[in-house]
C-alpha cells in the first residue's frame, strides 16, 4: 500500500512539474515572440500615440480603413477585432492606458454589441499567455468562475483555451508564420460579395444597458479620450430596423450611422460593407466628424 502511495505521489509530482514547465515554455514563447494579433500587439508596445483609435468587433474591423485618415495627416489604427464583444474592447483599452499609449479619440461600435453583457470566449483567450504578467488582465477577469483556476493552475488557462492559445498556435508562433491581423493597420477588407444577400434578423435583439461600455466611458473620462460612440452601416433590408432607434433611449450620446451607407453593392452581406463600403463608409465619418491636418 505504501509503495502504491509513493507511486501515485510520484506521478502527482511529475504531472505538477510537467505543467509548471509546460506553463513557462509556453508564456515566454507568447510574450517574447512578434505579435501575431491585436492583443499580442498591444501587450508588445509601449507609450504610442494616435489621434484616433478604432475599437469594437468584425463591424469595426471590416468597416473602418485607417489608411484615409492617415493620408489626412492622422495616426490611426484598427484595433477591431472579429467575434469580440464589448467586455473585450473595454480590456483592449485598458490594456492601451497600462502600456502607456496616447490616444486623442476613440471611435468604438456600439450597436448590436450592446444586446448582451456576455463575452467572446475566441477572444478571451487571446488575453491568457498574458494572465501572470498584467495586473490589468487579472483585475479584469478576477469574478468570472474559472479565475482561481486561471490564477493557481499551472497550464490550465493553456489547456483550456487550447483551441486559441495551444499547441498549434505556440508552433505558428515558433516558427513566424505570418498573419494578416496587423496588415493595412488592422483594417481586414471583405472582397467578395454573397449573393443573394440574406437580410439580418434582429427582431430578437434589444438594447440594453453595457457594463462594458460603461467602462469604456469612464476609461476615456479619467485619461481624456475624446469618445464617439457610433452605430454602424447595415442593409436596408434587415429585418427589424427599429433595434436601431431603441439605442439612444438608453444611450443618448451614440451616433447614429447605420444609414450612412445603403446600396447593397457596398455590402459584403447584410451586416458587413466590403471593401468599396469601407471605403465610402470610412470618408463619410472623416468628413462628418474631422478636418484635414494643416501640413506643416
Amino acid at each position: 500500500m505504501r509503495q502504491f502511495i509513493q507511486f501515485l505521489l510520484k506521478g502527482l509530482a511529475i504531472l505538477i512539474i510537467t505543467m509548471i514547465v509546460l506553463d513557462v515554455l509556453y508564456t515566454t514563447v507568447y510574450i517574447q515572440s512578434e505579435a501575431r494579433d491585436k492583443v499580442s500587439h498591444i501587450f508588445k508596445s509601449k507609450d504610442k500615440n494616435f489621434d484616433v483609435v478604432f475599437l469594437g468587433s468584425s463591424r469595426v474591423n471590416n468597416h473602418f480603413v485607417p489608411k484615409i485618415f492617415n493620408d489626412q495627416g492622422y495616426k490611426t489604427f484598427n484595433y477591431g477585432i472579429t467575434r469580440s464583444r464589448l467586455e473585450e474592447s473595454a480590456l483592449m483599452l485598458k490594456l492601451m492606458v497600462e502600456q502607456g499609449y496616447k490616444i486623442d479619440n476613440l471611435i468604438v461600435q456600439v450597436d448590436l454589441n450592446i444586446n448582451t453583457n456576455d463575452h467572446s470566449e475566441a477572444i478571451r483567450s487571446l488575453f491568457m499567455p498574458y494572465f501572470h504578467t498584467s495586473k490589468t488582465i487579472r483585475n479584469h477577469y478576477k469574478e468570472i468562475p474559472e479565475y482561481n483556476k486561471l490564477l493557481f493552475i499551472p497550464f490550465y488557462r493553456y489547456m483550456h483555451y487550447d483551441a486559441r492559445v495551444g499547441f498549434r498556435e505556440l508552433y505558428q508562433t515558433i516558427i513566424q508564420k505570418r498573419t494578416n491581423a496587423l496588415d493595412r493597420d488592422g483594417f481586414y477588407p471583405l472582397m467578395t460579395d454573397k449573393r443573394p444577400m440574406v437580410a439580418a434578423d434582429l427582431s430578437k435583439y434589444y438594447p440594453k444597458k453595457n457594463k462594458a461600455y460603461d467602462e469604456i466611458k469612464a476609461i476615456c473620462k479619467k485619461n481624456n479620450i475624446k469618445l464617439i460612440a457610433m452605430t454602424t452601416p447595415m442593409c436596408m433590408e434587415t429585418i427589424n430596423r427599429d433595434y436601431f432607434n431603441h439605442i439612444n433611449e438608453i444611450y443618448p450620446e451614440i451616433r447614429r450611422f447605420e444609414n450612412l451607407v445603403t446600396e447593397d453593392k457596398y455590402f459584403s452581406t447584410c451586416g458587413h460593407m466590403n471593401k468599396d463600403g469601407a471605403e465610402q463608409f470610412t470618408r463619410a465619418i472623416f468628413n462628418k466628424l474631422f478636418k484635414p491636418k494643416s501640413k506643416t
